[in-house]
């Protein structure tokens, strides 16, 4: 959060008309595929809350980088209605880090802005961590600022993470930057997660919203109070309806009570329950799958509960990915979607595990045919390569190529280039493009590139049936 703007959708003159949007406490925007939800467990939306304020210099608010009708997150479809309607002027683009590089003046126009306007992507500038086991270099700077100053700053660019459902948090920030205090264990989770909420909110006024003081106490509370109140999912899908309709659970109304503990369900041993780790991690259109009425959803309604069983059980074989082959010293997994989409009925890993999938792999580098392959079916923005040289530590000697060190640019390990963690999945289909770099511009890809990545072998109606599903979400 921190990088926003009162734009019209969420501007306090308009809460009549996001008033008369609300059923029930909750707030629905037309979306790609039908309806957003997003449910505030206060009963309303306080458009007064410091997340709509302008605390710092630039005229930004969280809410320009965290949009309802984006799932609290930001489309690239948003971006440019926003560039549209402002000739550029919008604190969106404020050259901070909503342009390709902070020397963008306002005379470049559009063309200064393309990473943000065509995939939705916010540069973030980390410094190379003092005493890196590894040298990096720029060998492909196509905006000019990949690698600047000593010690090196690099540009990184990433995808604003939504601001809703965070109470399902297991890292803050895809590169866990923001995770000050541990969440992996139960009896700390939910102060660990306030403060380091409370961090992170100081952080992006300070550095996004470009603030010349920090926030208050009492502001920075309130917005982790907002913001931990929210829980977005997809409410109503185009062909399947209304997506709690005949049992189903979907929309924001059942996250609110759906169980979560650091380490649920976690396929690696780490549930402190003791319980095995169950595929099936989501169950919200059971009731679907046996169908037989006439309504005129019916069809719809069971390739969504197909798709789901195809997330949760089709067969994958997961090779080549730093922080799970590498870590367990298994060249080949078997697994399914859920083996890393382990929490249930939400999507991402309930515990901090990042991984690097390859999505920050540039095709020209890739020595893995099967990477390489996948890559192929993404539209990857033309984003500034890095050479990591590994100098010292276990991997010495080994040298690779990456649009983004990921967690490495926090913890300095080698072991860590290109690590990041999986989002959570709930209201994926209102903040297309999806990865962590915006790579891909549509759901079909995301599943194009997990086919060939993990060797899944879709048919095309488990490929159909599973985009379906995801777009329930």
């Amino acid at each position: 959060m921190g990088c926003g703007t009162d734009r019209t959708a969420l501007a306090p003159a308009d809460l009549p008309a996001i008033t008369a949007d609300k059923s029930g406490g909750v707030i629905s925007s037309r979306d790609p595929s039908g309806q957003i939800a997003t449910l505030s467990t206060t009963g309303s939306i306080d458009l007064t809350n410091p997340f709509f304020q302008n605390l710092g210099t630039n005229g930004r608010t969280c809410a320009s980088c965290h949009l309802q009708s984006d799932g609290m997150g930001l489309s690239a479809a948003a971006a440019q209605a926003a560039f549209a309607a402002s000739a550029g002027t919008d604190p969106l683009f404020a050259a901070v880090d909503g342009a390709n590089c902070a020397s963008v003046t306002p005379a470049d126009g559009a063309a200064g802005h393309t990473l943000l306007l065509n995939n939705g992507l916010i540069r973030v500038g980390l410094t190379v961590p003092a005493g890196a086991e590894f040298t990096i270099a720029a060998v492909h700077d196509p905006y000019g600022c990949a690698l600047q100053g000593s010690p090196a700053v690099a540009s990184v660019y990433r995808r604003p993470l939504p601001t809703t459902n965070l109470r399902f948090l297991s890292a803050v920030m895809f590169d866990g930057r923001e995770t000050l205090q541990p969440l992996n264990t139960g009896t700390t989770f939910m102060a660990n997660l306030r403060a380091d909420l409370a961090h992170q909110a100081m952080d992006a006024t300070l550095g996004h919203a470009q603030a010349a003081v920090s926030p208050t106490t009492a502001q920075l509370n309130a917005i982790v109070d907002f913001e931990l109140a929210l829980f977005t999912a997809q409410r109503v899908d185009d062909s399947a309806g209304v997506l709690n309709a005949q049992g189903a659970d979907g929309g924001p109304e059942d996250l609110v009570s759906a169980p979560y503990y650091p380490g649920i369900n976690d396929p690696l041993g780490g549930n402190p329950t003791g319980a095995p780790f169950n595929p099936n991690a989501f169950t919200i259109y059971e009731p679907w799958k046996t169908l037989t009425s006439s309504n005129p959803s019916t069809a719809a309604r069971q390739a969504v509960a197909r798709g789901q069983v195809v997330f949760n059980t089709h067969p994958l074989t997961i090779t080549g990915v730093a922080g799970l082959n590498d870590a367990l010293g298994v060249p080949a997994i078997p697994g399914n979607c859920t083996t890393c989409h382990d929490t249930p009925n939400v999507g991402n890993h309930s515990l901090p595990v990042p991984l690097d999938i390859g999505t920050s792999h540039p095709a020209a580098f890739e020595s893995d045919a099967q990477i390489a392959a996948a890559l192929g079916q993404l539209s990857v923005p033309d984003f500034p390569i890095f050479q990591v040289t590994c100098t010292s530590g276990p991997l010495v000697g080994t040298v690779r190529y990456t649009s983004d060190p990921g967690r490495a640019l926090i913890t300095g390990k080698c072991a860590d280039v290109g690590r990041i963690k999986g989002p959570i999945l709930r209201g994926l289909a209102s903040r297309a493009p999806f990865f962590h770099n915006g790579a891909a511009a549509t759901i079909s890809q995301v599943v194009a590139f997990y086919n060939l990545r993990f060797q899944m072998g879709l048919s095309a109606q488990e490929t159909s049936d599973l985009i379906t599903f995801l777009k329930s979400l």
